[in-house]
């Protein structure tokens, strides 16, 4: 199962835009921008365990 999120880390990394690279505030994020956020930090986080 690491494997599959480590595939969809780099997947993310190729497809999803990075909000952190555009200067987002985080406190005048959209709920998808956020909702993208979360999604991104728990493929990592699985795919590093």
């Amino acid at each position: 199962m690491k494997g599959f999120y480590k595939f969809l880390a780099k997947f993310n990394k190729a497809i999803l835009p990075s909000m952190t690279k555009k200067g987002l505030d985080i406190a005048k994020a959209k709920k998808w921008q956020l909702a993208l956020i979360g999604y991104r930090a728990f493929v990592t986080k699985k795919a590093l365990d």
